[in-house]
């Protein structure tokens, strides 16, 4: 039997070690069939290539990401991917789950069924999230049985509202958790729990949630480990104390590196998952750790065990690396063949899957008014104490101030108060709800954005600090079916089309970055402080997000799991 392609002496990752070996590797249909001293007096491979000086490691894994963070369509996100070094993902696509239901999941796996990237799909768990929203879909356990028997999912994804878990035994949460562990006992089970422990993080973990990928501290790293939970670790839970806890304890088994969400000009500018591993690196850690915890750890944790090493009978996803301290990427095969290579980068194109017509046709409002931005709250002329959504720069959770506010003629006077007005509108034509609160801290200081990419629920919602601004933002956006656009001035600055579902462009990876950019760029323009502005007010409207957010519901106390009124009282 003789290989279809022989790699001459590259240095090579041992997962099994965590050490690296000068050798030869051979391949077979897809998959290393040998590695070891044998070269060219043993094969005569139908390729061979001389590897001498070369780091060779396995394909990168991603086990917990959203295609739709990236605002592209799978195709698009493949390329950008294979560029990378990254061969296999396990995508979680709840947000166009939120838009179209069971259609929306079925959709993105037929759009990825010819990408190069291996994409096994997470069951949208939380559809809508919590019962404080309104969604222009469901996935209900039937649904998820459905998704089940097409056999292109391997684990339930991100449950998400662990208020519920806690608080209400016959919550939809806990039917579909009680349901699994039934009929499908095997099923990996991937969890959101944000700042849970003792009690209530156990709680979580024996309704069968064990794993987290939140922003985490030393506290709750330790808690879940030592409960037995597998953490994913994503850039923001990178401080300084997490690395060094990670560095110093044998916890290898224990946890991975993941992205979740990467925006689409810095997955062109930085990378994917390999800007995760380089960045821990440069913290410290060593490269063999560093390179198991985006390869082994995670095909172990979704039971991928065909791949994630260079051995035997494994399937042939690898990259060959010049440099092992920036990861400087040379090549990358997948399935033993090669998908990319430094020296001759293939173009970008356009993905050419077309989606069903109503997926570009989902925004069902009407141009708004200014009247849809009034701030009547139905209360006599006075001042009164009201609540404020307050954005801090290095973290989507926002947090409740109050302040005190003029009322006359039933109105708020919000304007020219230094807040901003947000609101929301159900956009899928169900029962015409709208919402609004007040804003602060280190948001826009002018102007208005607007944006159908919000999540979970992917309605409309228009921040400002002028209707007439609010006004041009939200209705350029319902004109055009779904995007992102901000106004200074009267003025559009900014305005990025998505018109698939109202979230994904049908753009390449690169013209999206240069949209996304120009968004960015924008916003901050406005005076947005944050590291990452668009993340930032997408979130506004993620009711298991802490602390304070907003819905077409209207305003939610995140930790209560409940609507509370914008005026507290009258002073």
């Amino acid at each position: 039997m003789q290989p279809d392609l022989l790699l001459l002496k590259p240095k090579v990752y041992n997962s099994y070690f965590k050490q690296w070996t000068e050798t030869n590797v051979a391949v077979k249909d897809g998959k290393f069939m040998y590695i070891g001293p044998r070269g060219e007096e043993s094969f005569q491979a139908g390729r061979v290539i001389d590897a001498s000086g070369l780091y060779m490691v396995p394909g990168f894994i991603d086990i917990h990401l959203h295609i739709e963070s990236t605002m592209v369509t799978p195709g698009s996100f493949s390329q950008g991917l294979l560029r990378n070094g990254v061969t296999t993902i396990v995508p979680e696509p709840h947000e166009m789950a939120n838009v179209f239901g069971l259609d929306g999941v079925l959709e993105m796996i037929n759009a990825s069924r010819d990408c190069e990237v291996d994409m096994f799909y997470a069951i949208p768990s939380s559809v809508p999230a919590t019962s404080l929203e309104t969604s222009g879909g469901s996935i209900e356990i039937e649904d998820m049985e459905a998704l089940l028997a097409t056999g292109d999912v391997i684990c339930l994804g991100e449950i998400m509202n662990y208020v519920d878990i806690i608080t209400d035994p016959d919550c939809k949460t806990n039917r579909i958790l009680k349901h699994m562990k039934e009929h499908h006992p095997e099923l990996v089970i991937e969890g959101h729990v944000p700042k849970l422990l003792d009690l209530d993080l156990q709680r979580v973990i024996f309704a069968g949630v064990d794993s987290d990928h939140t922003h985490q501290t030393v506290e709750g790293l330790k808690a879940r480990i030592g409960a037995g939970m597998f953490i994913e670790i994503q850039e923001k839970s990178m401080t300084p104390e997490i690395m060094d806890y990670l560095i110093k304890h044998d916890v290898s088994e224990h946890f991975c590196f993941v992205t979740d969400d990467v925006m689409a000009d810095s997955f062109e500018a930085r990378g994917h998952l390999n800007h995760i591993v380089r960045k821990a690196i440069g913290m410290g850690m060593a490269p063999e750790k560093a390179i198991y915890a985006a390869t082994s750890s995670p095909s172990r944790r979704m039971r991928l065990y065909d791949r994630g090493t260079i051995a035997p009978g494994k399937t042939a996803d690898f990259q060959l690396i010049s440099s092992l301290s920036d990861l400087k990427l040379e090549a990358v095969y997948k399935n033993g063949k090669e998908a990319y290579t430094a020296a001759a980068p293939s173009q970008p194109k356009t993905a050419g899957y077309r989606f069903p017509d109503h997926f570009y046709r989902s925004v069902q409002l009407h141009e708004l008014s200014e009247a849809d931005f009034a701030a009547k709250v139905g209360v006599e002329d006075g001042t009164y104490l009201c609540r404020v959504m307050t954005v801090q720069d290095g973290s989507t959770f926002t947090q409740e101030s109050r302040v005190e506010l003029q009322a006359a003629d039933g109105c708020l006077q919000w304007e020219g108060s230094g807040l901003g007005m947000i609101a929301t509108f159900e956009r899928y034509g169900k029962h015409g709800g709208k919402a609004f609160g007040l804003i602060g801290g280190d948001t826009i200081q002018k102007g208005a954005v607007a944006t159908t990419y919000s999540h979970d629920n992917h309605n409309l919602l228009v921040v400002g600090h002028n209707v007439k601004d609010m006004l041009l933002a939200a209705n350029t956006v319902i004109r055009q079916q779904g995007g992102f656009c901000v106004v200074s001035d009267g003025e559009v600055t900014a305005n990025m089309h998505l018109p698939v579902g109202g979230i994904l462009t049908e753009e390449p990876l690169e013209s999206a970055a240069e949209s996304v950019k120009r968004l960015r760029e924008a916003m901050q323009a406005l005076g947005y402080k944050h590291y990452n502005p668009i993340m930032s007010i997408a979130t506004h409207s993620l009711p298991v997000s802490p602390y304070l957010k907003i819905t077409d519901r209207g305003l939610i106390d995140v930790n209560a799991g409940q609507v509370v009124p914008l005026i507290i009282e009258k002073r």
